[in-house]
């Protein structure tokens, strides 16, 4: 535990911003309740320097985005095959400030129950409520959760998507913080979209947002794409900013879960035998 910071958490790679808007000079940033200063020279070589540290802090750059650690993460950045395709559109859609623990967020980017009656005639729509039995597991090796088989009636499962479709998904969680969801691509037979949410944890009920998307879609533009996710993130942060407790429970039957919440069990499992505790509570019931 360093300053309040549990290992798990600390021993991370986040991301800070997307490289292309860090501008030259000096700007402040923050993660884990640390302040941060990114220094930018001309020629585009990057230094971030953490209060009460003399030496500049190690740094990733991969998706677009430039990444930063306040621990000694034992693995590098997950990888992304799609991300290097070459007939995929690159999107990175912003970042969204939100009131909100990271580990809810990602939960909620997890939680397909909620689409009906957040995202209404886009991601979901009523009758069409229930949740489809679906599989989960914990990968050792990748030490990732999963979520496999999942499916969704969706009255417009992408901005380029002209019909509802029953829509395929499939959920990766790759760190506490970092979790990917490949989806059915109306574009395009046997692949899939793949939409990731980067959470950068700026104190245990605070935190940024980076969507990323990368789809098999040449007839929309980029403000269009970038649009359709940022309506679809605001919707869940209204939601996410109500949440009570603010921080994830971790502890026994604090929440009881459903059927649907299968992801949600699995990855709040994950979190415990990690120890995670930042954005968490953890006191015992």
């Amino acid at each position: 535990m360093q300053n309040g910071i549990d290992k798990a958490s600390l021993d991370q790679w986040y991301v800070l911003d997307t490289e292309a808007v860090i501008p030259v000079g000096r700007s402040q940033n923050r993660l884990l309740g640390t302040d941060l200063t990114v220094v930018k020279q001309a020629d585009g070589a990057i230094e971030v320097f953490a209060e009460g540290r003399a030496e500049p802090l190690p740094l990733r750059h991969r998706f677009g985005f430039l990444w930063a650690t306040l621990g000694e993460p034992e693995r590098e950045i997950f990888p992304l095959p799609e991300a290097d395709e070459p007939d995929r559109r690159y999107v990175p859609c912003g970042v969204v400030t939100v009131k909100a623990s990271g580990l809810r967020i990602v939960e909620n980017f997890l939680d397909m129950a909620h689409f009906p009656f957040v995202h209404t005639d886009v991601l979901g729509a009523e009758p069409h409520t229930e949740v489809q039995s679906y599989d989960v597991e914990i990968r050792r090796e990748e030490d990732e959760v999963w979520a496999t088989n999942c499916t969704f009636f969706q009255p417009q499962a992408a901005l380029s998507a002209t019909d509802g479709i029953t829509t395929q998904y499939m959920y990766r969680v790759m760190t506490p913080f970092t979790t990917i969801l490949y989806k059915t691509c109306p574009n395009a037979a046997n692949r899939w979209d793949v939409i990731g949410l980067l959470v950068q944890p700026l104190d245990p009920g605070r935190c940024r947002a980076h969507p990323i998307m990368y789809l098999i879609d040449d007839v929309s533009t980029t403000t269009e794409l970038i649009h359709f996710q940022q309506m679809i993130f605001l919707q869940d942060r209204i939601i996410l900013e109500n949440q009570r407790p603010a921080l994830l429970p971790l502890e026994p039957r604090k929440e009881i879960p459903t059927r649907a919440d299968a992801s949600s069990i699995a990855y709040r499992r994950w979190l415990k035998e990690k120890g995670v505790t930042y954005g968490a509570t953890t006191v015992a019931a």
